[in-house]
């Protein structure tokens, strides 16, 4: 398991755009992380103000930051950034409201010409909140 502090070891995001508090598990090709969304962040001042809603982007965002996590984590990686190079058939199954803590779900699929592919999956209480396929790349610093 990793805290907040060695994860900022691991990535180059900081508040307020660092959106992954907490790993959970991290294996060869999978790793769980968690967001515990909170009112008090940046983009529900405008975000819908009247009904606090996480936006889809920031949630994909996260899913992505936990990939990294993995991908940056590796002896081979180290040093590197993590983009995004595309996102695939993403959708959104429910609302992500303050209170609530995603579970952020990635397994890479498949490393083809620099392209990292991971099926990812955001859920709240064990209900789904978006799943899709995403797919980085790392280049040096």
């Amino acid at each position: 398991m990793l805290q907040s502090d060695e994860i900022k070891q691991i990535l180059p995001h900081r508040y307020p755009f660092l959106l992954v508090d907490r790993i959970d598990e991290m294996g060869e090709d999978t790793i769980v992380g968690r967001k515990c969304v909170s009112s008090n962040e940046m983009q529900f001042l405008g975000h819908f103000p009247q009904k606090q809603v996480m936006p889809g982007v920031l949630i994909v965002e996260a899913l992505a930051q936990t990939g990294a996590v993995l991908l940056l984590s590796k002896a081979e990686n180290k040093g590197k950034l993590a983009f995004f190079a595309g996102i695939e058939k993403m959708r959104f199954h429910r609302v992500v409201v303050p209170g609530d803590v995603l579970t952020l779900k990635v397994h890479f699929t498949k490393q083809k010409l620099g392209l990292y592919f991971a099926d990812v999956e955001a859920l709240v209480e064990g209900k789904r909140a978006a799943r899709g396929t995403i797919l980085c790349a790392l280049e040096d610093k």
